[in-house]
């Protein structure tokens, strides 16, 4: 399941060469410059622009905000909103709340791991999927259930999963070839 055109672009490996984030960046360290206990808005800031907090990023954070390295990254590894990898374009969550796990999520996490050859909190190497576990998207009623990119399925089967995640597939490999010339 790879896209074979250059629809998932890899970031800038030099933030500051990016003019698409660094411009974001730079605007988000001015609201907060000189503001005290405004790091976790600062992060969750970065995590909006990026996806995730690239560690250059952080890094260029400690020395704008005049703070060590090891406070930065003390707060964004404390926060579990707060992720230190890209993430898919897709990211997956897959309900392990007690009414999903009696209804079958463990089959379902069985089948999706297969099918794109990941566990649970990596991406596929095309960068398309992630696959995250939680313990509760609050969807009982829809048991089992997963979302992707805020959208809930669900009640779920493996099949019904593998399908969603098929078209979703299909859709971006359509979407790469309408792209080439």
């Amino acid at each position: 399941m790879s896209c074979t055109c250059q629809c998932n672009k890899q970031q800038e490996n030099d933030i500051q060469k990016n003019p698409k984030t660094w411009g974001p960046l730079q605007e988000l360290l001015e609201q907060y410059r000189g503001k005290a206990g405004s790091l976790v808005a600062i992060l969750q800031g970065v995590q909006s622009i990026y996806g995730y907090l690239p560690q250059q990023v952080m890094e260029y954070i400690a020395s704008a905000m005049k703070m060590k390295p090891a406070k930065i990254y003390g707060v964004a590894t404390f926060y579990t909103q707060f992720r230190l990898q890209p993430v898919g374009k897709f990211l997956i969550l897959l309900c392990q709340g007690t009414a999903c796990h009696v209804n079958g999520s463990e089959r379902i996490l069985t089948a999706i791991c297969e099918e794109l050859g990941i566990k649970p909190g990596e991406t596929t190497p095309d960068g398309l999927f992630t696959l995250n576990c939680v313990a509760c998207l609050g969807c009982c009623s829809l048991a089992p259930v997963m979302m992707i990119n805020d959208q809930a399925y669900g009640p779920l089967t493996p099949d019904k999963a593998l399908k969603i995640i098929r078209d979703l597939n299909a859709s971006e490999q359509q979407a790469c070839e309408g792209g080439k010339e």
